[in-house]
């Protein structure tokens, strides 16, 4: 399986989060919005120029920086 950060992930692509790079409180805060290990994603989009990412857990939507989008890994599902 291949692994990328959900930047380099393109749209409507689904995966698992499997590390979170940053600290304990990067980690509460991407838990708070429903962001854990082992859960699975779909990146909707991204905007131009090192904007927000947007994904889909579950049935909600969340947009994130840049920065904090970069931290994050994921394993891509096969199609």
């Amino acid at each position: 399986m291949k692994k990328v950060t959900l930047v380099e992930m393109k749209s409507k692509e689904k995966g698992v989060i499997i590390k979170v790079e940053g600290g304990h409180a990067l980690e509460k805060r991407l838990s708070v919005m429903g962001l854990n290990l082992n859960r699975r994603i779909t990146k909707l989009s991204t905007f131009a120029f090192r904007g927000p990412v947007a994904v889909r857990i579950g049935r909600s939507v969340v947009a994130l920086g840049h920065g904090m989008a970069s931290k994050i890994w994921i394993e891509l599902e096969k199609d």
